[in-house]
């Protein structure tokens, strides 16, 4: 067997290796075909495979012909398309609108090797390719784009992607369930347009097939704003008009209220010729089932075709890292989780990491360094609570914030047992954990002897220097809308871990994650964060400006300047804009040259000289003409 054999077919050469004419399936993808769990296509095409499926890869097609998409023949069943694993239009530009330099998920780090909106253009080139063939597209970019949503690129609410890109079917979410359910319909013969009542699919309908009396509705319904609504625009400005924004923060606060698996209710979205309806969302995989889909066959690699190139470098992070669990209780509102992944945290078990772990040991490239067991946060383990079991995540409020909810439960015990396990392995020297400690958590939920344990244990054995959390900003103005914990909660949390780090003999830092330009977010927020920076001598290494991708509470923020939370009744929220947020990103790096001039101005908006020039609280010097002229000198050469 050559190393080819050990992938899904790419060519038709290794179809016909495996004895293959024709593949059940073919996935497209944007990304670099790599196969390791991480990457949703490989995930997918190995339980597929697993199921008894033929199924091929197409990974980053060439799009200006249908004819790279003809590279595998015709499927027998479907195409499946997604743009990989994040947005493409994230992949692409920074939140300033410009190109980006490298593309992690691409060969060599390539940038331009994915088009712009990645689905609708490959959902156009298969069904060139094709015709009759059914196309179902998925992943995030599709997930999170499924109803209307608001395209921060063209500044304008967006139909759904399902009839931007005319395919047949969409899956959200993780997919496996739905996924599984759909090929099982079209190999017994269902036609993909009947295919309608699947839990995690988006479907269309046209208004006479929704509005005959005869329709079987499978389960409640709820009538969002329609897409006309939301789109509103005013003829003077061509900007969103106030109706149209009010009508969006009502959809948007419609889909937080009614997406529960537990208590499955169809949304419903009508267009002038359509209907939109997203079935309930799937149910959560059991441990079971995660075990098993985390434990198919994957070789943790990139495709040999990627070999000169030096491989891609997405993978080399998570390459010799666990998954966990999924999900996330967190309900931070600038993260897409909560519409994609969901708020139930579904957990793998102890056993089947540890299985995992010394699958690794036998890695010929494995060093001993296991990079990251965690998910989408290292330390939540389980459910957040035992109602969610029956009654699923609750959706008026959410479990940590603005006070941890009293049902809360402890999950870290576990979580330690495993990490414990894991680096007595032979042939493992440490376990790391990368993915994030929500340590409002942990101090909400955990006895203060797991708290010591905790931290004695992280400190000791699985921080590698520097631990990364993300505090966000010090505003409680801010913090509210990006509902995160206060400031004084990361201050005990950075004060434990520093007790922990002595009691370890060792010298372990901190490194802060923030947000500038967030909604709610003014200048004086702006500056009372650089001013918390400059005391604590805090110097994040990365600054985030605010992004408003698809899907997520702030972005709706960021476009209506209303708060659609439930029980927030869609107060107003300051949003800041243009030059602001420039000067808001510059003042979280005050002490560089070049953001001198924009921390002056900033300053000097605000009303806040008294940060201008050479005392112990100032946060920039003013320069004097020697230093303008050493500057020019600087410049010229």
């Amino acid at each position: 067997m050559n190393s080819y054999d050990k992938f899904l077919p790419t060519t038709q050469d290794e179809m016909a290796g495996r004895g293959w004419e024709v593949c059940d399936f073919v996935i497209i993808t944007g990304d670099a075909y790599v196969d390791h769990p991480s990457f949703g296509a490989a995930l997918i095409g190995r339980l597929l495979e697993s199921q008894g499926y033929a199924v091929g890869i197409i990974a980053q097609p060439a799009w200006d012909s249908p004819d790279d998409f003809r590279r595998l023949g015709r499927p027998r069943l479907a195409f499946m398309i997604t743009s990989g694993n994040i947005d493409s239009m994230v992949a692409h530009y920074t939140s300033s609108h410009r190109p980006r330099t490298q593309d992690s998920y691409s060969p060599g780090g390539t940038c331009g090797l994915r088009p712009d909106r990645a689905v609708i253009t490959y959902t156009a080139r298969a069904r060139q390719a094709y015709k009759q063939v059914p196309v179902i597209i998925g992943g995030l970019e599709a997930s999170l784009r499924r109803l209307s949503h608001y395209d921060y690129w063209s500044d304008t609410v967006r139909r759904s992607i399902l009839l931007d890109a005319k395919a047949d079917l969409l899956i959200y979410g993780m997919g496996e369930h739905p996924v599984t359910a759909v090929c099982q319909r079209l190999r017994e013969g269902v036609p993909v347009g009947a295919i309608r009542d699947i839990p995690g699919t988006v479907i269309k309908l046209k208004r006479s097939d929704f509005l005959d009396p005869q329709r079987v509705q499978h389960c409640p319904e709820v009538l969002l704003p329609g897409y006309e609504e939301v789109s509103d625009r005013d003829k003077h400005s061509n900007t969103g008009s106030d109706a149209g924004k009010q009508s969006y923060a009502r959809s948007i606060n419609l889909r937080i209220l009614h997406e529960n698996a537990m208590q499955p209710q169809r949304l419903i979205e009508e267009y002038p010729d359509c209907f939109i309806i997203q079935n309930p969302v799937a149910l959560p995989l059991s441990t079971a089932e995660l075990d098993s889909v985390y434990e198919l066959h994957y070789t943790r690699r990139s495709h040999p075709m990627y070999d000169s190139y030096g491989g891609v470098p997405g993978l080399s992070e998570v390459q010799y890292s666990i998954t966990s669990s999924r999900g996330c209780f967190g309900g931070c509102s600038f993260c897409a989780l909560t519409f994609h992944q969901g708020r139930i945290v579904q957990a793998r078990s102890s056993l089947s990491m540890i299985r995992e772990a010394e699958e690794l040991t036998h890695d010929t490239e494995f060093k001993g360094y296991i990079h990251d067991v965690g998910g989408p946060t290292a330390n939540f383990s389980g459910p957040s609570c035992k109602r969610q079991a029956v009654h699923g995540a609750c959706t008026d409020r959410q479990c940590l914030f603005p006070e941890p909810c009293p049902a809360l439960q402890d999950t870290h015990e576990p979580y330690l047992k495993t990490l414990v396990e894991m680096r007595e392995l032979p042939g493992v020297k440490k376990v790391f954990i990368r993915s994030g400690i929500r340590y409002d958590y942990l101090l909400a939920a955990a006895p203060e002897q797991t708290r010591d344990r905790f931290m004695q244990e992280l400190c000791t054995h699985h921080v590698s220097g520097q631990l990364k959390v993300a505090p966000e900003h010090v505003s409680s103005r801010v913090l509210d809308a990006m509902g995160k914990p206060g400031i004084e909660v990361f201050e005990e949390f950075s004060t434990r871990f520093a007790q922990a780090n002595d009691q370890a003999g060792k010298k372990q830092y901190i490194i802060p994650y923030f947000i500038s330009g967030h909604p709610g977010s003014t200048l004086d927020d702006a500056i009372a964060l650089a001013q918390y920076l400059q005391k604590s001598r805090f110097i994040p290494d990365q600054v985030q400006d605010f992004y408003p991708t698809p899907g997520t509470v702030s972005t709706c923020m960021y476009y209506t300047g209303l708060d659609p939370r439930p029980g927030r009744d869609f107060a107003p929220v300051y949003i800041p804009k243009g030059r602001e947020k420039h000067l808001q990103r510059a003042l979280i790096h005050f002490h560089k040259p070049e953001n001198h001039a924009l921390v002056i101005e900033a300053l000097t908006t605000a009303g806040r000289t008294d940060l201008i020039g050479e005392g112990p609280s100032a946060l920039v010097r003013r320069r004097g003409p020697s230093s303008e002229k050493k500057k020019k000198r600087q410049n010229r050469r």
